[in-house]
C-alpha cells in the first residue's frame, strides 16, 4: 500500500534531498516544538515557528507582530515547555481582564489543577505550575523574594509594549530587570518601529534574545470610507490593501463622492452645540463644518454594515456618552439584529453573568434597557460600565450573539472580541487635555480587530465620512506603522528601599541604569539636540511674525497669559464659594419658609414642610411642597447657587404632606402667597435662567483688584491699539508654547546621562531626610534601610511616600473604617474633569474625617516642599471627588444613593473601589500600629461588597 505521506513534490526532489528531509520531519516530531504543533488545530506560520524554535534553543525571545496574528501561541509553547520540564510558568498581562481571560484559556487547555490565577484581589491556586497574573503581582514577589518564585523557568510578558504607559509601564521594567537570570522570557508586543532597539536592550539585560517581527497579518485587512449609506473602497483599485506603500493613490470614486457632498451641502457652517463634533468651551475647533453636513447617524452605519455582510462589528467612538447615545439612537430606529432563538440565548447568558448583582441594584445599574439593547444585538462597551455588564458583552459578541459593538478605545487592549469588521466614527480623540489626532499606531490597534481568523478572508476597516475627513491622511493612517515603543521608567521610593535592602545603594544605582529609560536615554541625546535646533528656528520665526511696530508684543501677550490664569483661578474660587452659599441656604431654613430655587429641574417657589436635619456629610434634605402639589427632598445640588427665601407661610397644625387634600390645599394657599408678594413660578423660572450664574459670579471678576490692573496694563499698553493685534496674538501664543516646549527639551538634554541614577539619587537622600534609610556602612555613601523603611518597602501605591508619612505619623488612626476608605480614595483617584467644585466632607471640616483630611494635606504640602527642595515632582496631589461616594458605600448605603446626584459611573466606581482596596489590604499588612491594621480590613471588608464583590476587574 502507497504511503499517504509522499507528494507530487517529493517526486521532484533526489534521493539524497528525500533523505535529508525525511531526518528533518523525523528531528521536528520528536522535539518539544513537534508535539506541541501537533496539539493544535492549525498550522503555525513562519515567525511563530521561527520563535518557537529560538526558545527551545534556550533563548529569550521577543515577538512583535499585528493583533490577532498568534502571539500567543508563542507564549502558550513557553508554558508547554516549562510543563515538560518540571518547572513552572507565570503568564503575566497588564490588565486584570486580559488575566482572567487567559487563565480560562490555559484552563481548557490543562485543566484547573494545574493552572493559578493571581491578581491582587483574587487568588486561585497560586502554587500551580503555570500561574497568571498581572505584572504588579509578579513585581511585588520579585521584591518580597517569595517562595512561589522557587522553580520558575519560563516568564511570558504579554502586551509588552504596555511599558510605554505611563502610570503603570514602569513596572514592566522591574519585572525584566530584576528576574533571576536562570528565566527564559518570552515579551510578546504589538507591531513597533522600534522592535530592533527594545531586543538590544533585552540582550543587555537578559542575554540571548531573539527578536522576531513579522508584520504580516493573516486575515488582511481593507480600507473603507462609508460615505451616505454607501461603502466605498480607501484605496485605487490596483493598490493592495495589504502593502499600500508609501503615498498610496486614492480611489477616484472616493474623492468623486466626497466632492460632491461637499458641494451638495453648501457653504461652510461654524459648528455649534447641536453638532456632534462640537467642541464645546476649551475644546478645540478643528475648522468649519459643511452646511448641512449633519453626522451619519449610528442606525445608517449598522444598516449598511448589515447590508454588506459585515457583522459583527465594532465601532470605535472617543466617548463614553457617545457609545451610550450610539446604543440609544439604534434602538430608538427600532434595530433588531438577532433572531428568536438569539434573543433567548442573550438572555439566559446575561442572567447567568448577572446573577451575582443584588437585586435593587439592577434597577439603579440600567439592566433592563441594558438587556433590551443586548437582546437586539447591540451593547455599549466603556471603562464607565460595570465590569459584570462589560464581561456579559464580550461573551455575547464572542459567541456571534451581540453584532455591534459602540465602544472606546479601552477595548483595543489585550481582550479577544475580534470582529468583521471595525468602524472609526471620527479620527480625533480626547485625550485628558485636548482633542488629538488619531496616530498611525492607534489607527492601526483599533483596525487590528478586524478580521477574525479561521472565519473571515478578510477583515475591513471603516472610517464614516465626517466633517474635514481628508482621504490623503486617512490613507497616511492606513499604510503607515509607526508605532514607537517609549520607555516610562522611573525610580520610585518604594523602589528605592527595596533595592537598597536587597543589593546595597551602588549596585542599585548599576541596575537602575540598566533600565530602557536610561539605554534610550543616551541614544536619543542627538535626535533631542536636532529637535532643539528646529524649535529654536521656529521661535526665532514666530518672535519675527509677531513683532509689533507699536512696541513689545511678547510683554502684551504675557499679560493677556496672566489675565487668563487670573480668570481661571476666581471661576474656581466661585464655584467653591457658590456651593457654600447653597448650604448656608438650606441650614438656615425653618418649616413654612417659601423657598426660591432659581435654576436646574427643581427650578421655582417651593414651601418648606420639613427643614430636616444636617445631613452629616449629604448637606441638610429639607422637604418641599412645590406649586404642582409635588413634595420633593431638596439637596445642596439641586438648589444650585442664588436661592433663597422670599416669604413665610405658617403651616395648618397636624400637616401630613401623605394626604393629597392637605397636598392641594397648602399649594394654593403657597400660590396665592406668592401673588401676593407679585411673584409667579413661571416668573421665577424666567429669572432663574436669566441669572443663574449665582448673585456673585458675574461679579467676582470685577471686583477683583489684581485682575482689574492687569486689564489697565494690558488696556495701556502700546500694542493693545495695534490694529493688527489678534493677529499678532496668534503667533505669540505659537511662541509661547514652542519656548516651553523648547525649555524642556534643553532641560531633558541636560539631564539625559545617568539621568535616572540622578533621580535614585535624589530619592535616597529624601529617605534619608525623613528617616526611612540610614547613611552607613564600610563604603561611603552606602546606605542602610530603618525599621520604618522595612515596612515602606511593603506599600506599592502610587503615593507611596505620601501614604508611609500618613501611617508613621498617625493621622489615621482616629478613623473608622468608612472614614479610612474613603481617605486613601484621595491617594488613589484622579477625576476626569476638573470642574472646581469642592465635596463636601462626611462629619464636616471639624469631624474625625474632616481632621484627617486636613493633617493629610498638610504632609502632602510639606512633602512637596521637600521634593522641590531636592529637585524632584513624584509626589501626587490630593483628589477629594471621591470622598463622599466611597464614604457612603463602606459606611453600608445603597448603590442607588452612593451614584444619586453626581457624574461618577457605576464602572468607574467599581473600578475605583478596587484600586481603594488594594491600598487597604496593604495597609492591613503594613501599618506600624496594630488598631490601623484591624481598621484597613475591617475597610477592605466593608468596601468589596455588593457590585463591587461580584466585579472580576
Amino acid at each position: 500500500m502507497p504511503s499517504t505521506s509522499r507528494t507530487a513534490a517529493d517526486d521532484e526532489l533526489s534521493p539524497a534531498e528525500r533523505y535529508a528531509q525525511a531526518r528533518r520531519r523525523t528531528a521536528r516530531e520528536r522535539s518539544s516544538l513537534g508535539r506541541f504543533a501537533d496539539q493544535l488545530p492549525f498550522p503555525l506560520d513562519p515567525f511563530q515557528t521561527e520563535a518557537c524554535e529560538a526558545l527551545e534553543r534556550g533563548s529569550g525571545v521577543l515577538v512583535a507582530a499585528p493583533t490577532g496574528a498568534g502571539k500567543t501561541v508563542v507564549g502558550e509553547f513557553a508554558v508547554h515547555l516549562a510543563l515538560e520540564a518540571g518547572r513552572k510558568a507565570f503568564y503575566t498581562t497588564p490588565i486584570k481582564a486580559l488575566s482572567n481571560q487567559k487563565y480560562g484559556d490555559l484552563v481548557r487547555r490543562y485543566g484547573a489543577e494545574r493552572v493559578g490565577l493571581l491578581t491582587g484581589d483574587v487568588t486561585v491556586n497560586g502554587e500551580a505550575d503555570v500561574v497568571v497574573m498581572t505584572t504588579e503581582v509578579l513585581r511585588n514577589m520579585l521584591y518580597a523574594g517569595s517562595p512561589t518564585l522557587t522553580g520558575l523557568g519560563y516568564v511570558v510578558m504579554d502586551e509588552v509594549h504596555y511599558l510605554a504607559d505611563r502610570f503603570r509601564g514602569p513596572v514592566w521594567e522591574e519585572v525584566i530587570i530584576h528576574l533571576p537570570d536562570d528565566v527564559q522570557l518570552v515579551s510578546l508586543s504589538a507591531t513597533v518601529s522600534n522592535a530592533e532597539e527594545f531586543g538590544d536592550w533585552l540582550s543587555t539585560v537578559r542575554g540571548d534574545t531573539t527578536v522576531v517581527v513579522s508584520e504580516h497579518r493573516p486575515v488582511p485587512v481593507g480600507q473603507h470610507v462609508l460615505v451616505g449609506r454607501d461603502l466605498v473602497d480607501l484605496y485605487a483599485g490596483h493598490v493592495d490593501p495589504t502593502a499600500p506603500g508609501n503615498d498610496p493613490p486614492i480611489n477616484p470614486d472616493l474623492v468623486h463622492r466626497l466632492r460632491n457632498r461637499l458641494r451638495s451641502e453648501g457653504p461652510p457652517q461654524r459648528r455649534g452645540p447641536g453638532d456632534r463634533g462640537f467642541r464645546g468651551p476649551g475644546g478645540r475647533d478643528r475648522g468649519p463644518v459643511r452646511g448641512g453636513g449633519r453626522p451619519t447617524p449610528r442606525f445608517v452605519v449598522v444598516d449598511a454594515l448589515e447590508r454588506d455582510g459585515l457583522l459583527p462589528a465594532i465601532v470605535f467612538i472617543f466617548s463614553r456618552a457617545g457609545c451610550e447615545a450610539a446604543v440609544a439612537q439604534c434602538l430608538h430606529a427600532g434595530v433588531r439584529l438577532t433572531s428568536a432563538a438569539e434573543q433567548s440565548r442573550i438572555r439566559q447568558i446575561a442572567e447567568e453573568r448577572c446573577a451575582p448583582i443584588p437585586s435593587e441594584d439592577l434597577d439603579v445599574l440600567g439592566y433592563p434597557a441594558f438587556v433590551d439593547a443586548l437582546t437586539r444585538g447591540v451593547a455599549a462597551h466603556h471603562a464607565g460600565m460595570l465590569p459584570l455588564f462589560k464581561e456579559t458583552v464580550e461573551e455575547l459578541f464572542s459567541q456571534g450573539l451581540v453584532k455591534v459593538v459602540f465602544a472606546t478605545e479601552t477595548l483595543a487592549l489585550g481582550i479577544n472580541m475580534p470582529a468583521r469588521s471595525v468602524v472609526l466614527e471620527r479620527l480625533v480623540k480626547w485625550d485628558g487635555s485636548q482633542h488629538v489626532d488619531v496616530t498611525p499606531g492607534e489607527y492601526t490597534q483599533l483596525t487590528g480587530r478586524a478580521g477574525r481568523r479561521g472565519i473571515d478572508t478578510e477583515g475591513h476597516g471603516v472610517v464614516v465620512e465626517h466633517p474635514a475627513l481628508d482621504p490623503v491622511h486617512l490613507a497616511g493612517l492606513a499604510s503607515k506603522r509607526l508605532y514607537p515603543l517609549r520607555s516610562s521608567f522611573r525610580p520610585t521610593y518604594n523602589m528605592a528601599v527595596n533595592l537598597v535592602a536587597q543589593v546595597g545603594r551602588d549596585r542599585a544605582r548599576e541596575v537602575l541604569e540598566t533600565s530602557f529609560a536610561q539605554f534610550q536615554a543616551d541614544r536619543g541625546v542627538v535626535g533631542l539636540a536636532r529637535q532643539a535646533q528646529a524649535h529654536a528656528e521656529s521661535i526665532a520665526g514666530y518672535a519675527r511674525a509677531m513683532e509689533c511696530d507699536l512696541g513689545d508684543f511678547a510683554e502684551y501677550a504675557g499679560l493677556r497669559q496672566q489675565i487668563r490664569e487670573r480668570e481661571r483661578d476666581l471661576l474656581r474660587a466661585g464655584a467653591t464659594a457658590r456651593r457654600a452659599e447653597a448650604v448656608r441656604t438650606l441650614e438656615g431654613l425653618r418649616p413654612g419658609d417659601l423657598l426660591q430655587v432659581p435654576t436646574g429641574r427643581r427650578s421655582g417657589f417651593a414651601v418648606v414642610v420639613d427643614p430636616g436635619t444636617d445631613g452629616g456629610f449629604e448637606g441638610p434634605h429639607p422637604t418641599v411642597l412645590g406649586t404642582d402639589r409635588q413634595v420633593r427632598r431638596l439637596t445642596v445640588a439641586d438648589v444650585g447657587p442664588g436661592a433663597r427665601t422670599v416669604g413665610h407661610l405658617h403651616l395648618p397644625r397636624g400637616f401630613n404632606a401623605r394626604v393629597p387634600a392637605a397636598r392641594r390645599d397648602l399649594a394654593a394657599r403657597l400660590r396665592s402667597a406668592l401673588e401676593d408678594l407679585g411673584l409667579d413660578d413661571t416668573g421665577a423660572a424666567r429669572r432663574g435662567r436669566r441669572h443663574g450664574r449665582g448673585p456673585d459670579e458675574g461679579s467676582a471678576a470685577a471686583q477683583d483688584a489684581e485682575l482689574a490692573a492687569l486689564r489697565r496694563r494690558l488696556r495701556a499698553h502700546p500694542c493693545h491699539r495695534c490694529p493688527d493685534r489678534e493677529e499678532h496674538a496668534r503667533w505669540a501664543e505659537r511662541w509661547q508654547r514652542a519656548t516651553a516646549e523648547h525649555r524642556s527639551l534643553v532641560a531633558r538634554i541636560e539631564g539625559r546621562t545617568g539621568s535616572i541614577a540622578v533621580v535614585f539619587d535624589r530619592i535616597c537622600d529624601v529617605l534619608v531626610r525623613l528617616g526611612y534609610a540610614a547613611r552607613g556602612g564600610d563604603e561611603p555613601g552606602s546606605l542602610e534601610v530603618t525599621d520604618d523603611g522595612r515596612w515602606l518597602r511593603r506599600l506599592y501605591a502610587e503615593n507611596d511616600l505620601l501614604l508611609a508619612e500618613c501611617l508613621r505619623r498617625g493621622i489615621w488612626g482616629e478613623l473608622e473604617a468608612p472614614g479610612l476608605a474613603a481617605l486613601v480614595s484621595t491617594l488613589v483617584y484622579r477625576s476626569r474633569r476638573d470642574d472646581g467644585a469642592e465635596p463636601h466632607v462626611p462629619g464636616g471640616p471639624g469631624g474625625r474625617l474632616g481632621r484627617a483630611l486636613d493633617a493629610t494635606v498638610t504632609t502632602w504640602s510639606q512633602l512637596e516642599d521637600l521634593e522641590q527642595e531636592h529637585g524632584l515632582s513624584t509626589v501626587q496631589p490630593l483628589d477629594t471627588g471621591l470622598v463622599e461616594p466611597i464614604h457612603r458605600w463602606a459606611a453600608g448605603r445603597s448603590l442607588d444613593a452612593v451614584l444619586r446626584g453626581g457624574e461618577l459611573a457605576a464602572g468607574d466606581f467599581v473600578r475605583w473601589c478596587k484600586q481603594v482596596i488594594d491600598v487597604l489590604d496593604q495597609i492591613a499588612q503594613a501599618a506600624p500600629e496594630p488598631a490601623l491594621r484591624r481598621t484597613a480590613a475591617a475597610a477592605v471588608k466593608a468596601v468589596r461588597r455588593g457590585v463591587v464583590a461580584y466585579s472580576s476587574v
